[in-house]
């Protein structure tokens, strides 16, 4: 397994921070929906959005382009499994949060995006209710863009053979993603936790069309990096569930809320040489950087694993191990900003 990508691989998922143009539309609830001319749509959780996903909105484009349609996204938020589970599914990870979920979807060019407050009356709604009240009374739907084996409704009872069959009836055209596409893309948000966990950003990266990243505020440390000449911004996490890559060093880029972008690179990890409280923790090194930015939410995209956490006999050679990782760092980041 290569845990690095090569420099062309890291140039191609390098592109993040420009959308093709911001959604037109955001709706929070059912109340707020309104009926939608020519509405295009898909439904579902969309964590990541990965290119399985990807497939699915490019599709949605397209019908939505060739008969002067809306595209509209219906998607959930908690995720389901964290309502179903009355928030004891401590095994969850998401791929992307509320916030990044919704930046991320921007990229695709949606008129619509529909956020349904997921709880457990909505997931005790039948399939029959969620076409009936939803798909053909709130948003008119003229043709509905499915993934393949995609369920929908109370215990995932509706398919797309039912919506097939019935499509005369409900006054809507159902079109489902081929399984040989899914298959021919390999990718699921499972694969991607996997290899994020497993330290394997250059699969991830892939699968994902674009850096895996995470919002955090930055937060006081104890600030020994400052002391060996590597200052570091600490970043606190507040969703539970977002997922952690591996413990290790990574090259990264750090967005500030103003729009500006640094490279620099990331330890995640217990800080053995230097901390025996076995207390995870998320520090970056922003390279040619001296602000105050405490308490700032910023974005933190991870571009390359560069090696696992390690504990030194020193600080002196935890130093010299530092400087490498900046030098491999600054080689990783210049390839892709070429």
């Amino acid at each position: 397994m290569r845990l690095c990508a090569t420099k062309e691989e890291n140039k191609n998922n390098y592109n993040y921070y420009k959308p093709a143009r911001s959604i037109v539309k955001i709706i929070n609830g059912l109340e707020e929906i309104q009926p939608i001319p020519y509405a295009v749509v898909t439904a579902g959780t969309f964590d990541g959005v990965h290119l399985g996903h990807q497939k699915i909105l490019k599709r949605l484009r397209e019908i939505a382009d060739a008969c002067g349609g809306q595209t509209v996204l219906i998607t959930y938020w908690p995720h389901p499994r964290i309502v179903l589970s009355g928030g004891t599914d401590t095994g969850l990870r998401l791929l992307s949060s509320y916030e990044e979920k919704i930046h991320r979807l921007e990229q695709f060019g949606l008129d619509y995006l529909i956020v349904l407050p997921f709880t457990k009356e909505f997931a005790a709604l039948s399939s029959q209710d969620f076409i009936q009240q939803i798909l053909i009374e709130k948003l008119h739907t003229r043709k509905l863009v499915i993934g393949y084996d995609h369920r929908f409704g109370k215990n995932r009872e509706g398919s797309f053979e039912h919506l097939q069959a019935n499509a005369a009836a409900y006054g809507f055209e159902v079109e489902e993603i081929p399984r040989q596409d899914v298959d021919e893309v390999g990718v699921s948000s499972t694969r991607i936790r996997k290899a994020l966990e497993a330290g394997d950003t250059d699969t991830a990266n892939h699968y994902l069309g674009a850096p895996y990243l995470f919002v955090g505020e930055v937060v006081h440390g104890q600030q020994i990096g400052r002391v060996i000449g590597f200052p570091t911004a600490n970043i606190a996490i507040a969703d539970p569930y977002k997922l952690i890559p591996a413990r290790g060093v990574y090259a990264v880029r750090l967005m500030l809320p103003d729009g500006r972008l640094f490279g620099g690179m990331m330890s995640i990890g217990v800080r053995p040489t230097v901390d025996n409280s076995g207390v995870q923790s998320i520090e970056v090194n922003i390279f040619d950087f001296a602000e105050d930015i405490y308490g700032q939410s910023v974005t933190v995209e991870v571009i390359a694993f560069m090696r696992w956490e390690e504990k030194f006999a020193n600080l002196a050679a935890l130093q010299v191990a530092l400087y490498a990782d900046k030098e491999n760092a600054l080689e990783i980041l210049a390839a892709i900003s070429k």
